[in-house]
């Protein structure tokens, strides 16, 4: 079964995450098939920029605690985006969580409709947002990251983009992105790329700084006795022994 549905149009490479099935969740086969669509469009010269866009009603779901990721392969992914020689531009039409908001960060531009809505779940299941931050960071309100990661609670497509979180909110998602889409296809390439290196040079140097220990803090919070409890009760649809 694919995961990653491929179209292009006029230069744009749409990369679909595919998998209503989980709610696109990052299992360890998408996180590689998307990491494989991408290395293809960063290495073809008729991709001006790549639309990061999902079926169903969910962007991401984050990870799937069925089947999750290596740490190591979701921190290659998110750098991966940050580094493609190409504009990586999300065009969200529903629900962010977790690990998939880490996603949305990576990418450079970043546009959601109104009635998406979005949460950092990690707290509420024993874990914390850590290799996500590696891109959510720079790139995001700190007072704003403070609140959000630490409650868990869930806001809207307004207040992810007075945060930094996404680009820009609207009504028609669409049409928020064909000033972006046009823009990018009358660009060149060169000036694209070289552009993108400058703007993500600070994103790239936190990588290079805190990349291991996100990761390894990562793995010890995922194998703890809290996070086994939250993980359980989340499958459970039930809550967690801590909740007062």
């Amino acid at each position: 079964m694919t995961l990653i549905a491929r179209t292009r149009a006029r230069g744009v490479e749409t990369l679909t995450l595919d998998s209503p099935h989980n709610r696109n969740a990052l299992s360890a086969a998408l996180v590689g098939e998307l990491a494989d669509a991408l290395t293809k469009a960063g290495k073809d010269d008729g991709v001006r920029a790549v639309l990061l866009t999902h079926s169903g009603t969910t962007f991401s779901a984050g990870a799937d605690l069925r089947d999750p990721p290596d740490p190591d392969a979701l921190v290659a992914l998110l750098r991966q985006i940050v580094e493609l020689p190409r504009p990586v531009v999300a065009r969200v039409t529903g629900h962010v969580r977790a690990g998939g908001l880490g996603l949305l960060a990576a990418c450079d531009v970043a546009a959601a409709s109104t009635g998406s809505t979005f949460a950092f779940t990690e707290v509420r299941i024993g874990v914390a947002p850590a290799v996500i931050s590696l891109t959510l960071l720079p790139r995001t309100d700190p007072r704003a990251l403070a609140r959000y990661y630490l409650t868990g609670e869930r806001f809207d497509a307004a207040e992810a983009a007075r945060i930094g979180l996404v680009t820009a909110a609207g009504d028609d998602v669409d049409a928020v992105l064909e000033p972006v889409l046009d823009g990018v296809r009358r660009a060149s390439p060169q000036g694209l790329a070289e552009t993108k290196r400058l703007l993500t040079a600070r994103v790239l140097e936190v990588f290079d700084r805190d990349a291991d220990g996100l990761t390894a803090l990562s793995a010890r919070l995922f194998s703890s006795p809290q996070a086994r409890e939250g993980m359980t009760a989340f499958l459970e649809r039930r809550d967690p022994e801590w909740v007062v």
